[in-house]
């Protein structure tokens, strides 16, 4: 027994000497970054003196400070930034729903200003400003060189001014100049209506107003076409909606989920990261599911997206999605101002990350771009004539008049669904999924 206790003891005291020798490498490597560290810090403060003192005109303290720190975030991903005690209260603004500006949500690629999408009803959208557009100059001035911020500060104006910015887009030839009045952009977080039978419902953007939109929308168009019964499903457009709020991703996507993961967020720390699950309720009440997406929807759009396709309750459809798969934590500073940080990478319940690689759809389906030559086809010169378009006619004797009623109804619903493809080819056709899953559905 005292051989054991005795074996014991050794045997601690060799764990403590030898934690103690691997430990010393460690302390001494730990102190000399620390030591590093102190000697960087202090060569920034030896710049800042030497700016202060000597540069040929005299600077603002506070401005070259808030400048460095702004480039400290800067460096790290397009999407961390300092904000200004005026720039954090202007997102304060926006994250309500109103602001003023152009109407664009824009990143950083290559250095020039990469637009995510422009948002509906607003004046770039108007202008024809397109996702994926890169602006390289604004009035006559380039933003090569400049950080998302001032690009976005060249921007900004009085409401009612002109800005004119140099695009370059994707298959033309030559950067072109586009003309935009600044306008007070009022967000309408969802918009709804009914195509046929089917209800639409458009969320533009994730905002504070965005659940109690799409939840009082829904339940209007619903009301409008005779209840649920007489809907055969949801389309839920995020096409060009730049992102928004975590928070109002994950209530979006709970709508219409009864149970499951949502999706999760993991940071630098294992144990920070979070699930966040569904609770029980479908606001479609299990009536099939088509999600539009195209390069424009980023963020809160692919939580979305990523959800309902995972667990199956929605099909896809569109191109593939932007690819920002980063949480951004707004951190209250000193003096007003606010830290934007990248904390932690989303995950859809699959356990897929969407950072670069987007959201694929399940089916593909292009927006093509309306041409002349397609324009001509569509014109009354071209559209074919038939049997009762000659003078002289036979009529129809076999049906009676409620029969020819119904075939003229029918065709004049075939006719808008036409019509709506020339309008929104990738609309059409998610309604024409929707028609086929009905037909195809249990009787």
């Amino acid at each position: 027994m005292k051989k054991f206790a005795m074996a014991a003891i050794g045997g601690t005291l060799a764990g403590i000497v030898a934690t103690s020798y691997v430990a010393a490498p460690l302390l001494a490597q730990e102190g000399a970054r620390e030591a590093n560290v102190y000697e960087q810090l202090d060569l920034f403060g030896d710049i800042f003196e030497r700016i202060r003192a000597q540069y040929v005109e005299e600077v603002d303290e506070k401005e070259l400070i808030e400048a460095a720190i702004g480039g400290m975030l800067a460096s790290l991903d397009p999407h961390s930034s300092y904000l200004s005690p005026d720039d954090a209260d202007k997102m304060r603004v926006q994250t309500r729903g109103e602001f003023g500006g152009l109407g664009i949500e824009v990143t950083q690629e290559e250095g020039f200003v990469k637009v995510v999408s422009p948002i509906d009803g607003t004046p770039a959208d108007e202008a024809g400003v397109e996702a994926g557009d890169f602006i390289t100059h604004v009035d006559g001035e380039s933003v090569l060189g400049l950080s998302l911020d001032e690009a976005v500060e060249l921007m900004r104006g009085p409401v009612g001014s002109e800005i004119v910015i140099t695009v370059v887009r994707e298959g033309e030839a030559e950067p072109f100049d586009v003309s935009i009045i600044r306008d007070t952009i009022k967000l309408t977080a969802v918009r709804g209506r009914t195509e046929g039978d089917t209800v639409v419902m458009r969320i533009t953007t994730f905002n504070d107003q965005t659940t109690p939109n799409l939840e009082s929308g829904l339940k209007k168009q619903i009301e409008e076409a005779g209840g649920m019964d007489k809907v055969n499903g949801i389309v839920l457009d995020l096409r060009n909606n730049p992102g928004g709020l975590l928070t109002q991703a994950i209530k979006v996507a709970d709508s219409f989920l009864e149970s499951g993961e949502i999706v999760s967020t993991r940071g630098r720390d294992p144990e920070d990261g979070e699930r966040f699950n569904a609770t029980p309720g479908d606001l479609a009440e299990g009536k099939p599911i088509v999600v539009l997406i195209n390069g424009g929807s980023a963020s809160a759009s692919e939580i979305v997206a990523g959800a309902l396709q995972d667990h199956r309750r929605a099909i896809v459809v569109g191109t593939k999605s932007f690819g920002k798969g980063s949480v951004q934590t707004v951190m209250p500073l000193k003096g007003e101002g606010a830290m934007r940080l990248t904390t932690a990478r989303y995950y859809t319940p699959s356990g897929r990350s969407i950072q670069a690689l987007g959201v694929s759809p399940d089916i593909v389906v292009a927006q093509p771009r309306r041409t002349a030559a397609a324009e001509d086809e569509d014109s009354p010169s071209r559209r074919s004539r038939s049997e009762a378009d000659l003078r002289g006619s036979l009529n129809n004797d076999s049906l009676s008049e409620d029969e020819i009623r119904q075939i003229e109804e029918e065709r004049e619903k075939a006719e808008k669904a036409a019509e709506l493809r020339e309008q929104d080819y990738q609309l059409a056709y998610a309604i024409d999924i929707l028609k086929g899953m009905v037909a195809l559905g249990p009787k």
